[in-house]
């Protein structure tokens, strides 16, 4: 999307209404009409500074190796800025004028009319493709035009009431001074979060943490951080994985950055920290034909699955528990999916009477690092009795 156009063209709707309601106040002499050219005026200085943003955004430069994005974010500070000083500029003016009241014709009332119309049209575009491409600098050229809509039509409302012997019109220029005044704090707030490096916010965050997690690899997410640049964002996280190996590491790491990237839009960096998980505990998982029958001998096709948490120190048993296949029924590719439910289970070890070599659940258990070992035992009890008695250090005759 080409937002330096987008930066011109709100230019070029700033001059227009601004010199609209030049002509406007000019002819009528209507004081919330001249509040409303002046916020006009100051527009056309914002666009100007929105192309400056936009230009200077996209540029690549060696002393900022993190981009120039928040750019974009000086340029929304700057709209809000001038747009409080809009405020007082039209607070001033209605608290100290004379009375004198506003000359109305049809030529007049049409014009305050374009002039609320035409913002109220480009702000509905210009929002469209401010979200679409995350630019605040666009977003906030957008809301300050969707201001000019309320404002004037205002400014409309009070020329009409002073049609009807109403002389409402230095209440319509201080009720500007409100809106004006909000909108600028409002802008000015979301601006400094990004320069002050806010955090992203909790949504955002949740979505990235749960993005992580669906790597198979990940037993934990210690930490998810980001922040806004601009448009861009850039996101941190530290994480365990079950595994030790270099290049699955590597490739973990790799399928995480891809999933933030299609979960959540304009990343430009994310940096994931990945560790090899310390063994101190291991979680076994075993199918059984009922739920306190015999080892199951399929893993599709098992009823239930024994769960359990061994210490690796002395194995003993820390957790334990059996829980139904939410798959047992499903028609095809049973083993595949169970597979990928125990991944989920963050299971480390399947116990087994099948051999699953070559078969689709062991390539799921090898891409997430979980072991499918084979057992003789024929109960839950007797399974986890034998991987206890393995667990257990060799003590010297």
């Amino acid at each position: 999307m080409n937002l330096e156009r987008w930066g011109w063209v709100s230019l070029g709707v700033n001059i227009v209404l601004a010199l609209l309601n030049l002509a406007v106040a000019w002819a009528s002499g209507s004081l919330a009409v001249t509040a409303e050219m002046v916020h006009n005026s100051i527009d056309v200085a914002s666009a100007v500074a929105v192309l400056v943003g936009l230009r200077l955004a996209t540029r690549d430069s060696e002393d900022f190796p993190y981009g120039l994005y928040k750019v974009e974010n000086l340029v929304a500070v700057g709209v809000s800025v001038l747009t409080l000083f809009t405020a007082y500029e039209i607070g001033k003016e209605a608290l100290a004028s004379s009375l004198s009241q506003p000359t109305i014709t049809p030529l007049v009332i049409g014009g305050v009319l374009a002039s609320a119309l035409l913002p109220l049209f480009y702000s509905v575009l210009e929002l469209r493709a401010g979200r679409r491409a995350q630019s605040p600098a666009l977003i906030a050229s957008a809301q300050d035009h969707r201001t000019h809509f309320f404002t004037s039509g205002l400014v409309l409302a009070a020329l009409l009431a002073q049609q009807v012997g109403l002389p409402l019109d230095r209440l319509a220029a201080l009720v500007v001074v409100v809106i004006v005044g909000k909108s600028g704090w409002n802008l000015l707030v979301d601006g400094m979060r990004v320069l002050l490096d806010a955090s992203l916010d909790a949504e955002t965050l949740s979505r990235l943490r749960e993005a992580i997690t669906q790597e198979p690899l990940v037993t934990e997410v210690r930490y998810v951080t980001g922040r806004n640049a601009g448009r861009y964002r850039f996101v941190e996280s530290s994480v365990v994985l079950r595994t030790v190996d270099l290049e699955a590491s590597e490739a973990a790491v790799q399928r995480i950055q891809q999933s933030i990237q299609e979960i959540v839009p304009n990343v430009d960096r994310a940096l994931i920290y990945a560790r090899p998980m310390e063994r101190t505990h291991l979680r076994y998982a075993v199918p059984l034909e009922s739920i306190d029958g015999p080892v199951s001998p399929h893993l599709g096709e098992a009823a239930y699955f024994g769960l359990a948490t061994l210490r690796t120190s002395d194995g003993q048993v820390q957790q334990q528990e059996v829980v139904a296949n939410p798959h047992a029924a499903v028609p095809k590719a049973k083993g595949l999916r169970v597979a990928e439910w125990l991944v989920g289970l963050k299971v480390d070890i399947v116990l087994l009477r099948e051999d699953l070599s070559g078969k689709g659940p062991m390539y799921v258990f090898g891409n997430a690092g979980v072991e499918p070992r084979h057992t003789e035992a024929h109960t839950f009890a007797e399974a986890l009795s034998l991987e206890q008695r393995a667990t257990l250090p060799v003590e010297d005759s």
